[in-house]
């Protein structure tokens, strides 16, 4: 059996990778730390773990958990970084969920969360966590740097087209909604049920923090900078991200649904709808699944892609079991294979 830590097992991507871990073949969690929580029963935080685990929370022991074969770090910014170096150097191999180590360069992480990385020097040792792009690179990683869910969509959406060299990359669009968990368990004002119910909101018009890590992954795949205006969204609901992402056509003589079904056509875990279908945030809830479908409105000049999944899955907690797989050698769906709940 895989053993398995979890850093800050508290949060909703904390409880959702205690939901999938508890359900996987392979995989033990001998270690949930939280200072908060420490000496609490899990099952007693979360009841709908009852009968799966009889660990209680813990303080963060670095000993602990470096002799377990994978460390899940499932905490805001900031927390990582002053953690993972240890634990690398103790031989620990680590999925870090959060955004400490998603950005290369240092300096553009200090712009964007207001503060110095404590661990500049490892940055260049994080392989980017999507698979479907880097699956070779994780599997011999020491350290991965789980992607962000606002990215996550809008990454799968966008890469046929940039590969190909087929859309205008200073001219990229990205108008993107998530559900209020997405904001995480803290408690907010803006996240009450009276504020969100009934609503639809954007935010961080301005710029967000997702947006370099969007940048980054998307200029990796078209070999030089993009420029992306991205605008999220919060809806009032609990799962889910829908990202509509719009890009100039500057070569139309490919049929875009056949390059986008071929392209994924041996991913596990990403599905292009038939043409002329859409997804829906709904059919994806729970599971570790982006759905995309694409358009050419009026056939003119600019394609419409949309991209669906559950921000607590493929766009978190699913993704880093998917990645965990991936550094074990096991089968990459093993633990992930759940269907979308419906209604």
């Amino acid at each position: 059996m895989v053993k398995v830590g979890i850093v800050g097992g508290t949060g909703y991507t904390g409880v959702e990778l205690l939901r999938l871990l508890a359900l996987h073949e392979e995989a033990e969690v001998v270690a949930i730390t939280s200072r908060a929580e420490s000496g609490r029963r899990v099952d007693d935080l979360y009841p709908n773990l009852r009968g799966h685990y009889e660990l209680a929370f813990s303080e963060p022991d670095v000993a602990r958990l470096a002799a377990c074969d994978i460390v899940f770090f499932a905490t805001p910014h900031n927390v990582a970084m002053n953690l993972v170096p240890e634990l690398l150097q103790a031989g620990a191999r680590v999925v870090d969920l959060s955004a400490d180590y998603r950005i290369r360069d240092a300096a553009l992480w200090s712009q964007w969360y207001g503060e110095p990385h404590a661990s500049p020097q490892i940055l260049d040792q994080a392989v980017y966590g999507l698979p479907e792009v880097n699956r070779a690179d994780i599997a011999g990683a020491s350290l991965v740097a789980c992607p962000g869910c606002y990215p996550t969509s809008v990454q799968l959406g966008l890469i046929p087209l940039l590969a190909r060299g087929l859309v205008d990359p200073g001219h990229l669009i990205a108008s993107s909604a998530s559900g209020v968990s997405g904001a995480g368990r803290q408690a907010k004002v803006d996240n009450l049920l009276s504020e969100v119910a009934d609503s639809f909101k954007a935010y961080a018009v301005a710029g967000h923090r997702h947006l370099p890590e969007i940048e980054q992954g998307l200029a990796d795949v078209a070999g030089g900078p993009v420029q992306v205006t991205f605008v999220p969204h919060l809806l009032p609901m609990i799962r889910g991200i829908h990202s509509t992402l719009y890009a100039r056509l500057v070569d139309d003589g490919e049929d875009l649904q056949a390059l986008y079904e071929s392209w994924y056509a041996g991913e596990p875990f990403v599905d292009v709808l038939p043409a002329g279908t859409f997804p829906q945030t709904r059919t994806v809830k729970g599971a570790n699944r982006c759905q995309i479908s694409l358009q050419v409105p009026q056939g003119r000049d600019t394609v419409v892609v949309m991209a669906a999944i559950d921000n607590l899955v493929k766009g978190a907690s699913g993704q880093a079991v998917q990645n965990m797989n991936i550094m074990l050698g096991l089968p990459e769906d093993m633990g992930l294979k759940q269907v979308g709940l419906l209604p």
